[in-house]
């Protein structure tokens, strides 16, 4: 029987791309959007949910259930941005980026347990960032939440295997999305003592977005990922430099490291 696929955020981005790849490869996919409405033209079904309301969760849960049986593979992918000095990001901000970005997905992870246990078989991808593995300036917030699924992911892996449900990380570096233009950016003030640097590093990570990979990388990670029999914990998909840079921070000296972040985004 073809698998069940659950993909948060599948509207646009990374999900969408996903979402198309793996309905060519004949498997049963759901999408999720806070606005399905808006997009008439999805290869495969898209339903109402917000991570940030869990009643719309479980809505969907019992919709797929009841139609094809079962969820196979859960992909949290639903997200968003945020950019700015930490001094200078509003708290309601950062406290959405979080309940979004960490807080959303366990809501979903929990609602697919009792499911998964039921069926005793299940694949749960969560889709983090490499910018998790480092404390990037003035993405600081986005960094911490990612870092945080990441780790939780760790965690909750080492849980649930006894129930033979499989859990991991895919972390993409920079793709050629819509995220630049969703994300909170905090306002380049004018008497801002960050202005100047903020400005420049704001304009760099845009460049980065812009000229990011094809999403279709992440979508063939992503099925590569589901028919492999034991998942990694870890997986990373960017360019060879942000790969490296993981390693790296591993092999540094802290302060070594600091400094070669420092000079990338010109920052001395």
């Amino acid at each position: 029987m073809s698998k069940v696929v659950l993909i948060t955020g599948g509207s646009s981005g990374i999900g969408k791309a996903v979402g198309d790849y793996l309905q060519s490869k004949k498997y049963i996919v759901y999408g999720t959007s806070r606005n399905p409405s808006r997009y008439k033209n999805s290869s495969f079904p898209l339903l109402q949910l917000d991570v940030t309301q869990p009643e719309t969760i479980q809505s969907v849960i019992s919709k797929i259930i009841s139609q094809s049986g079962k969820i196979d593979v859960l992909i949290n992918n639903a997200g968003v941005g945020i950019t700015g000095p930490i001094e200078e990001t509003p708290e309601v901000e950062i406290k959405k980026a979080f309940e979004t970005n960490f807080y959303g997905p366990i809501r979903l992870i929990n609602a697919v347990l009792p499911h998964m246990r039921k069926q005793k078989n299940g694949l749960i991808i969560n889709i983090t960032s490499i910018a998790g593995y480092m404390g990037l300036p003035y993405r600081g917030i986005y960094s911490a939440v990612k870092s945080a699924l990441s780790i939780t992911t760790e965690a909750f892996r080492m849980e649930t295997k006894q129930f033979e449900i499989k859990m991991t990380n895919i972390a993409p570096g920079d793709f050629a999305t819509n995220i630049a233009s969703g994300r909170y950016h905090s306002p380049i003030l004018d008497d801002s003592p960050y202005k100047k640097m903020y400005s420049s590093t704001l304009q760099m990570m845009n460049e980065h977005v812009y000229k990011g990979q094809n999403p279709i990388t992440m979508a063939k990670k992503v099925h590569q990922v589901i028919e492999t029999k034991n998942p990694k914990v870890h997986y990373r998909v960017g360019n060879r430099l942000q790969k490296i840079s993981v390693l790296l921070k591993c092999l540094l000296p802290s302060k070594v490291y600091e400094k070669m972040l420092l000079n990338h985004y010109k920052l001395k």
